[in-house]
């Protein structure tokens, strides 16, 4: 009895949990056999603690991410614009992961519920968006070369960080606008109070970007082998040194989508198949990787890039390494 009672106040909702106690007790005391005291409650669930943890470290890693892009004008080419939005969107998921521990906690009502679950997925939207901006321009940085630094190219920069962003805050706002399962439990996704139906449209959405990013990087994968193999010809360097260049780019882009599937895919996919009668414990495993991508983007996208290398070591240390100053960029650097 003891341990089913530990299972259920691991992974069963505080109601749930707090009804079949009394239950017990109840049972308990209409006995005439000596009842050994339970264990006592898990006031916490040790899985919300992890997520405030995750959504702590991804707000103070982008934190410094937003600032350095924000506080230097020199990084202001749609590169950097894409890179802060995907920054600021992070940001604001660790925050929404905060409030909603606290408000889980602390300020338990409906309106919290809808607020912060509106906040964390307009927020996971924007990331996700970002990063297929950010595959969009590294594409047609590649295919148009020669007119990429122009007005047009920041035009159509700002136009997809309007849309992203507006269609991310639309979503985000679905669930407050009465698109949520309050009223009715039995519609509930694995994420309550989002829809059965709302997270399968978040679910496909995403499997349809991905399939996007994965085309876009196939065509970057070729257009990189092809500079590089002009390169060598244009430099005389031997086949050898045309491989490694190859292979590092192709290794950065395969690291960059592999990882991206790996944190998304099994709770996108998770989303698709179960609902809210699922054992929660599912969602937290599925979840918790979600997360991790965010704690990932500032290392991939942000402190590999050189410029924002070069920002960091002057607010740091008020100087920059000579072997960064001297780098040059190759085809690799994709």
């Amino acid at each position: 009895m003891n341990e089913d009672l530990k299972v259920n106040l691991s992974w069963q909702p505080q109601d749930h949990v707090e009804a079949s106690y009394t239950e017990n007790a109840s049972a308990a005391g209409s006995s005439l056999v000596p009842v050994v005291d339970p264990e006592p409650e898990l006031l916490v669930n040790p899985w919300d603690i992890v997520l405030c943890t995750s959504g702590t470290l991804i707000s103070c890693e982008n934190a410094i991410v937003v600032l350095i892009i924000f506080h230097n004008p020199s990084l202001r080419a749609p590169m950097f614009l894409l890179i802060g939005s995907l920054a600021l969107a992070d940001l604001l998921a660790g925050i929404g992961l905060i409030i909603n521990f606290v408000f889980a906690y602390l300020l338990q009502s409906e309106a919290t519920k809808l607020v912060t679950i509106g906040l964390i997925v307009a927020s996971f939207s924007a990331s996700v968006s970002s990063l297929l901006a950010i595959t969009v321009d590294r594409y047609l940085s590649l295919y148009y070369a020669l007119t990429y630094n122009s007005e047009r190219t920041v035009t159509f920069t700002y136009v997809m960080l309007i849309l992203l962003w507006g269609a991310s805050i639309c979503i985000g706002l679905l669930p407050v606008m009465g698109w949520n399962c309050l009223r009715d439990e039995s519609t509930c996704s694995v994420i309550r109070p989002l829809t059965k139906n709302n997270a399968a449209v978040l679910s496909v959405s995403f499997l349809l970007m991905f399939a996007l990013m994965l085309q876009l990087y196939i065509q970057i994968c070729k257009i990189v082998m092809r500079h590089a193999h002009q390169i060598a010809l244009q430099h005389h360097f031997l086949a050898t040194s045309h491989y490694v260049t190859t292979r590092k780019g192709v290794s950065t882009l395969a690291v960059i989508l592999g990882t991206f599937a790996a944190c998304w895919m099994p709770f996108t996919l998770y989303s698709l198949i179960a609902d809210y009668t699922y054992p929660s414990i599912y969602t937290y495993a599925t979840l918790l990787p979600a997360t991790y991508n965010s704690i990932i983007n500032p290392v991939i996208y942000a402190f590999r890039n050189q410029e924002i290398q070069k920002a960091l070591w002057l607010i740091c240390c008020g100087c920059i390494p000579s072997n960064l100053s001297q780098r040059a960029r190759s085809p690799s650097d994709v």
